[in-house]
């Protein structure tokens, strides 16, 4: 049985086949909208979600089958004290497929380790969100019609940005990939990150507060919040949550072919006036989420 914890728990070749059934599914969803009758997907969120949760349900429903579950520790036996190693042998009666998310780092793996049924990882605390960084890639290729021979920035939260560090880990592996890593002194990417992937694969990178000098490069611009949920420190929270805002006038020295990507949810960091910048293209991200978690969702359960 096949879980997805880690996007790095995935070949190259795996997230190809994905991103194909995901581009058949988009092209024709009337092939795909029995594959899953009889099944059940179970959404376990420990912590508030709007996209991630419902996308797949969105994508579950697509696909013909059901989905159980509940959006908020309160509303579930954890308030009660139950463990999450009991929680998903329980629903593992009920369901065939898990998604969940959990405040904690690990826990999804955790999960995995005692379910019966498979696990996809929505997000652990500010580890890892790897379906988030299917729909980035998912996105990144029917954008640029590659996954290769690309400069990504990356703006913002780089600290406790798991989207950043999961997309990061998931594009070195692809060649010619090159990185701008743009945030205020504190919110860097983490040591282990550039130890770990950029040091150890000979990754080329730049770090730079400035924004509007990287632009000119950028092939994909990432923009990130920055988290109030992930600081101890209130004061440090408003001191950098408006470090970048991406207006009309900062993206003068950008490409046409740029394309600006962003998790979502958006507070301010990208104003509304890009909105209807043909190169924003937060939204078609967001509709990309439904059919990579359906093709997701496919492949863990094994369906044709």
């Amino acid at each position: 049985m096949k879980h997805l914890i880690d996007i790095m728990e995935l070949t190259t070749e795996e997230i190809d086949e994905m991103i194909e059934t995901a581009t058949r599914i988009i092209e024709s969803p009337e092939e795909y909208s029995e594959r899953c009758r009889g099944k059940k997907l179970a959404t376990l969120f420990f912590e508030p979600s709007t996209r991630t949760r419902l996308s797949f349900e969105a994508a579950m429903y697509e696909l013909g089958g059901n989905v159980l579950g509940f959006s908020e520790a309160q509303s579930s036996s954890a308030a009660k004290g139950e463990s999450v190693a009991d929680t998903v042998r329980t629903v593992g009666a009920y369901a065939d497929i898990i998604a969940m998310r959990h405040p904690k780092e690990g826990a999804p793996l955790v999960a995995a380790a005692r379910s019966t049924v498979p696990v996809i990882n929505a997000g652990d605390g500010g580890h890892n969100h790897p379906t988030q960084t299917l729909t980035d890639l998912l996105t990144i290729w029917r954008e640029k019609g590659r996954l290769h021979d690309l400069t990504i920035g990356f703006c913002g939260d780089l600290k406790f940005g798991r989207t950043v560090h999961s997309l990061i880990g998931a594009m070195s592996r692809y060649e010619n990939v090159k990185f701008i890593l743009i945030s205020p002194e504190e919110l860097r990417i983490p040591e282990y990150l550039k130890k770990e992937v950029l040091d150890r694969k000979n990754m080329e990178y730049t770090e730079t507060t400035d924004l509007e000098g990287a632009m000119a490069d950028l092939d994909i611009l990432y923009m990130t919040r920055v988290q109030r949920e992930r600081f101890f420190n209130e004061q440090d929270y408003i001191r950098l949550k408006d470090s970048y805002i991406l207006t009309p006038d900062k993206l003068k020295n950008a490409g046409e072919e740029l394309s600006i990507l962003h998790p979502l949810p958006r507070v301010n960091e990208i104003s509304v006036a890009v909105d209807d910048d043909p190169r924003a293209k937060y939204f078609e991200q967001v509709l990309n989420g439904k059919f990579i978690r359906m093709a997701l969702i496919l492949k863990l359960l094994e369906v044709k």
